[in-house]
């Protein structure tokens, strides 16, 4: 039997789906994603990843599910050559970017002495001890979405289903039984419009997700900016890219080589992503829509 939830969180709508599964299955994955996102919000003060950021260099005992977000941190940081890079919290602060968009009493609180940048390869884990080198903050950001994905499709089929899609404010993770055809059908928005897709695909397992400038935008003055920044510039990043879509084994690792496309030319991107086993699209600012080479095998 197929049953689904739509509910708040991290940011954004999210989406459950499960066939099959024990008795409460989708109360027990939206307890966990509520769950997931107060050890990893920003803008709550006692989160997980706010306590890290505030500890100016102690060690903090974080829940397992933190502990792995921070490896998932590090592989994307490495295998982007820092083009995915977590740890911009203070400059994306600075750049206007303080307070939730879904809850404006909610806002970002940075001890002093925080900077931007750091060696990640140096972040200690001991177990569930966790010590940031002192002064950098870290930002769960659209990875926490991805991570959180991966995490409840993995407890969904633990809990007996035999297939789960989970989709977090546009990022998408499925694994297991496909209700239909044996593939699952995912839209890919458009940028300008949610209810227009530019492309659909199949995927069997995975995750798919999207980062884009149109989205999370406000002023400063007489300056619009956006969420997306470039970690050469600490500024939102200037690519004539209005999104980047991309599938990978999880929903993770989609997260973070999407914030390649912005650090990079698009070019560049889409010919480097197959050689990462992963395929994607970018829309240009003026609409222009290009795709790797390999995208035609999910269509």
């Amino acid at each position: 039997m197929i049953e689904s939830r739509t509910l708040s969180a991290m940011g954004g709508p999210a989406h459950l789906t499960v066939n099959g599964g024990r008795a409460g299955l989708l109360d027990e994955l939206a307890e966990e994603l509520e769950r997931l996102d107060g050890l990893w919000s920003r803008f709550l003060p006692h989160s997980e990843l706010s306590r890290l950021n505030a500890a100016a260099g102690e060690t903090v005992t974080v829940d397992p599910a933190t502990v792995g977000l921070i490896q998932a941190m590090r592989d994307g940081h490495a295998e982007t050559g820092g083009a995915y890079d977590p740890t911009m919290l203070p400059a994306l602060v600075a750049a206007g970017y303080e307070a939730s968009f879904r809850d404006p009493d909610r806002r970002t609180a940075l001890a002093d002495g925080v900077r931007d940048g750091g060696d990640l390869a140096a972040i200690e884990i001991e177990g569930t001890r966790v010590r940031l080198p002192r002064g950098m903050t870290l930002d769960s950001g659209g990875i926490g979405k991805g991570y959180a994905a991966d995490l409840l499709c993995e407890r969904a089929l633990q809990r007996g289903a035999t297939g789960v899609l989970v989709e977090l404010d546009g990022d998408l993770v499925v694994a297991g039984e496909a209700p239909v055809t044996g593939f699952w059908t995912v839209g890919v928005e458009h940028p300008d419009d949610a209810t227009t897709h530019v492309e659909t695909v199949r995927l069997a397992a995975g995750g798919v997700a999207t980062s884009g400038t149109r989205r999370r935008r406000w002023s400063v003055g007489d300056e619009e900016r956006h969420h997306l920044l470039d970690p050469r510039t600490l500024l939102p990043a200037r690519t004539g890219l209005h999104a980047a879509t991309v599938i990978a084994g999880t929903g993770a690792r989609a997260e973070v080589l999407t914030k390649a496309a912005f650090v990079p030319p698009p070019e560049g991107f889409l010919n480097w992503l197959p050689t990462r086993n992963a395929a994607g699209l970018v829309i240009s600012t003026e609409g222009d829509i290009r795709t790797s080479s390999n995208w035609e095998d999910y269509r």
